[in-house]
């Protein structure tokens, strides 16, 4: 499985050309590794084990990718933005892999980018810029209008549901809080109207919902929506054996049905099956479904990653479900 790290981490993985050559290594050495695949070059000094790489969650690698920008950086203007600035906050990209570490500056910077760096030139107040990791990069409000111009909607969507866990859990999921934050988030799209993609950032934005606890979750609920679903309830609890409660991701309210999204994360991550077979856990997600069918009366339908190729292919899902939007 691939695997997160941390920023600290992902600095520890960066090697120095500087600090190659003084341990030994010839530039042809340097070349001959990179051509090989065995080293990948990062940025311009910066380089990567490719095993070591190839082993994270594509947000890792950009988190790699960001700490070689930012080992290269030597201007004091520039500050991380959109996608990489988005990673630091830890949200979730969501099928997008950046093609560069992304960076804003001043428009009257000199706004040279190359292949594996884009410089933006973007007009940042001081109260949009911060610091993640002794990085300057914009706050976790301007980051998420940036992206959700510049993702699609659904990987919009994903990032906007984890910001506002991030807003929950440091508001002590004091909701009022929680909204404030978003109409901050809105209140920058009403200063900025008709910067590219500002209507689909409004739309997405208002759309999110912090309760959704998972990438797919998110993506699912914003699909279903684009396919005719209006009403959606979150974290539905259902009454369980011995005094505990279920939650299930997603009900229909217009329709009476409950809809769960099953990564595969669970059943393949070591840490998460927590030593159990995995014939257990399978076992044990069918005594739950059984149970949540029993006491609500309401059909359940369990989606996943292939279900989300597609508004179309859900839909197909769905459908073979007989479960379609109300007129």
């Amino acid at each position: 499985m691939p695997r997160h790290i941390s920023f600290a981490e992902a600095r520890r993985l960066i090697l120095d050309r500087a600090d190659l050559e003084r341990s030994g290594w010839r530039s042809r050495d340097i070349t001959d590794a990179v051509r090989e695949g065995r080293m990948l070059r990062i940025q311009r000094n910066r380089y990567v084990l490719a095993e070591q790489f190839d082993d994270l969650w594509p947000e890792a690698r950009h988190l790699v990718e960001i700490a070689a920008a930012d080992a290269e950086r030597k201007d004091g203007t520039s500050v991380f933005s959109y996608q990489s600035a988005a990673v630091l906050w830890g949200l979730p990209l969501a099928r997008h892999v950046p093609d560069a570490v992304h960076v804003s500056m001043p428009a009257d910077g000199r706004l040279v980018s190359r292949a594996a760096l884009r410089r933006h030139a973007d007009r940042l107040e001081p109260s949009e810029i911060t610091n993640r990791f002794d990085v300057p990069c914009t706050t976790l409000a301007r980051t998420l209008w940036d992206v959700c111009r510049v993702l699609p909607p659904s990987s919009g969507v994903a990032a906007a549901d984890a910001a506002l866990r991030i807003v929950a859990s440091t508001s002590g999921g004091d909701p009022e809080a929680v909204e404030r934050w978003r109409q901050s988030v809105l209140d920058i799209g009403r200063r900025k109207r008709g910067s590219r993609g500002a209507a689909r950032a409004g739309t997405v934005i208002a759309f999110a919902n912090g309760l959704a606890e998972s990438t797919g979750e998110s993506i699912a609920r914003w699909m279903l929506a684009e396919i005719g679903f209006a009403r959606f309830r979150l974290q539905v609890p259902v009454r369980g054996p011995a005094g505990s409660d279920y939650r299930v991701d997603i009900e229909l309210e217009d329709e009476n049905v409950l809809v769960e999204f099953d990564g595969a994360v669970k059943y393949r991550d070591d840490e998460l099956r927590a030593g159990r077979h995995l014939d257990d856990i399978l076992l044990l997600e069918k005594q739950r479904e059984d149970w949540i069918r029993g006491v609500t009366q309401k059909r359940l339908v369990r989606i996943g990653w292939t279900d989300l190729d597609t508004p179309q292919v859900l839909a197909a899902r769905m459908a073979a479900f007989r479960i379609s939007p109300r007129p």
